[in-house]
């Protein structure tokens, strides 16, 4: 067993949720490689928006801890107007510099519809400026109620390339951090959230 830890962030709060079923898949696959992994669940947590003005709000420390004592983050959302989730929006709000820099990042998407590439494509930027390494693999789920049997998914390519991502985010855990991005360096937010 590689003491590798993953956490897997589930940005949506349906409790029938193809976000969280994919993400499970993902620390399945984390299983198989001999490393741990659990799931964020962020409908287990208070966080109201996030307010610049105050150090913690509700359960805002729990979730940047468990997120920061990560060895590598896997993120998953559906896509809300062509974008990432609220939720998950706010969750990493509360996040910084401090809990991505040098980390590695796996990006899930989900959607109603067509592929969620834009949602992907935003989560990609904003790890990115907090300067984690993004996997170049990722995995989206396209019209996502009709790949599911149930609780199981009935698309064989969909469930390898979530498997993938899970041992991808385990084999790259270790990778040497980039230099600073051109982003990551402009992007005082994150340093005083």
């Amino acid at each position: 067993m590689t003491d590798t830890h993953v956490v897997a962030v589930c940005g949506s709060l349906r409790e029938r949720s193809y976000t969280r079923l994919s993400l499970e898949r993902v620390l399945e696959a984390v299983g198989e490689v001999d490393a741990t992994g659990e799931l964020l669940d962020l409908r287990e947590y208070d966080l109201p928006p996030m307010n610049a003005d105050r150090e913690e709000q509700g359960d805002s420390a729990a979730v940047v801890r468990r997120i920061r004592e990560a060895d590598a983050v896997v993120l998953g959302t559906p896509m809300y107007h062509g974008s990432y989730s609220g939720v998950l929006k706010n969750a990493l709000d509360y996040c910084g510099f401090e809990e991505f820099d040098g980390k590695t990042v796996g990006l899930v998407a989900v959607a109603g519809g067509s592929f969620p590439v834009t949602a992907l494509e935003h989560l990609r930027s904003v790890c990115r400026s907090l300067n984690a390494w993004v996997l170049p693999h990722q995995a989206a789920v396209p019209n996502a109620s009709s790949q599911f049997d149930d609780t199981e998914l009935a698309n064989d390519s969909i469930d390898e390339r979530l498997a993938v991502l899970g041992r991808r985010t385990v084999g790259f855990a270790d990778i040497e951090p980039d230099p600073a991005t051109f982003e990551s360096e402009e992007n005082v937010g994150a340093e005083g959230k």
